[in-house]
């Protein structure tokens, strides 16, 4: 699980003006991530995947497969509230080429710790690549508890977890206890470092769509031991990272894009672009990074 280690950057998806998939856009992001990244991480919650159709999933998933100039890993995010719906995508989705799928625990039905279990039981018994879990209470009202992951732990098709909990207990209940080869994974940006410090293999992260280089240096340090270091490229980071949330993901993120003229700020209803007050805001938090 090498490949997974250090920085996955949760790729957002770029809109042109009138709401269509700009690939101009998102092959210049492809090619400014690659600076630092470790691999892709296609169609997240940051890649706006609520308001993409199956189609354009597709073509998007496609579209990375052929402009991945360093040729680096592919994560492509299927999950959801409905299980056997996720089983058919599976069955549907042209996985050639994707190394693991990430899978959200599921939302809004609020499943009891079984019914989490039993849901990605089913979906690693039919995945045809890995899986990696992801847990993200603040989006999906319900949190997948350190035992429950443990548990999945020990299947065969499941290889880490994105944590994304915020609870560091919790992330270190499955440090402690997890198997050598499983992975714990930040979904946070701002507890990178400390997860690299109990044994996390990585981040799985919104800012490294534009700062991937922070990042490289983050996985350079910690995995050197000079946490210190590594720390201070964090720090860089801590005032520019709640901003890129005040107003919903990714927000916040594409402003910052397209500050560095990478990509545009649009983004698809519900989410609507930054305010003015939010823009001067990451503006000027932009001259210290």
């Amino acid at each position: 699980m090498k490949k997974f280690t250090g920085t996955g950057v949760a790729l957002v998806t770029p809109f042109t003006t009138d709401g269509t998939i700009d690939y101009k856009g998102l092959k210049r992001l492809l090619n400014h991530t690659a600076k630092g990244v470790d691999y892709y991480v296609v169609m997240g919650t940051t890649g706006e995947s609520v308001t993409t159709s199956k189609e354009e999933k597709k073509a998007i998933l496609e579209f990375v497969k052929a402009n991945n100039s360093k040729n680096l890993p592919i994560v492509y995010g299927i999950g959801g509230s409905n299980t056997q719906d996720v089983l058919d995508t599976l069955k549907q989705s042209n996985l050639d080429g994707v190394d693991a799928i990430l899978s959200v625990s599921p939302y809004y039905n609020k499943p009891s710790q079984e019914g989490i279990y039993q849901h990605f039981k089913a979906i690693a018994g039919k995945s045809p690549v890995p899986v990696i879990l992801y847990n993200v209470p603040g989006r999906t009202s319900s949190n997948m508890s350190a035992s429950t992951t443990l548990r999945l732990a020990a299947h065969k098709n499941i290889i880490g977890i994105k944590e994304a909990s915020g609870n560091m207990e919790q992330c270190m209940k499955i440090a402690a206890d997890k198997p050598e080869d499983f992975m714990l994974i930040s979904g946070d940006d701002m507890l990178t470092v400390p997860l690299y410090s109990i044994g996390g293999v990585g981040v799985i992260s919104v800012l490294a769509n534009a700062y991937p280089v922070h990042f490289r240096k983050m996985k350079e340090y910690a995995f050197t031991g000079k946490y210190t270091k590594a720390s201070q490229e964090l720090f860089k980071l801590l005032d520019i990272n709640g901003p890129m949330y005040e107003e919903g993901n990714p927000v916040g993120i594409k402003f910052v894009l397209s500050e560095l003229g990478v990509c545009g700020h649009d983004v698809r209803l519900p989410l609507v672009p930054p305010s003015d007050a939010l823009k001067k805001k990451i503006q000027q938090l932009m001259k210290s990074v």
